[in-house]
């Protein structure tokens, strides 16, 4: 499954790479993509973990970046 999230808060381009970097190596995450211009946080993942792997995804945002939001909406 693959979803577009809206980020807010990512305030350069080294930040959305660290994140991206970070994202990419929670279990369960197929591709990322953070888009610094866009705001936006483009995940794939498998069908049947996706609801677990986005809240690990979000987990490893804060921790990465505190001020980050992922808009889940």
């Amino acid at each position: 499954m693959k979803k577009v999230f809206r980020i807010e808060n990512i305030d350069c381009a080294n930040c959305a790479a660290k994140l991206e970097r970070r994202i990419l190596k929670v279990d369960g995450v197929i591709k990322a993509s953070v888009n610094f211009i866009a705001q936006r946080l483009t995940l794939e993942a498998e069908d049947e973990r996706f609801d677990k792997v986005l809240e690990e995804v979000t987990k490893t945002a804060k921790k990465t970046e505190p001020d980050c939001i992922i808009s889940l909406r």
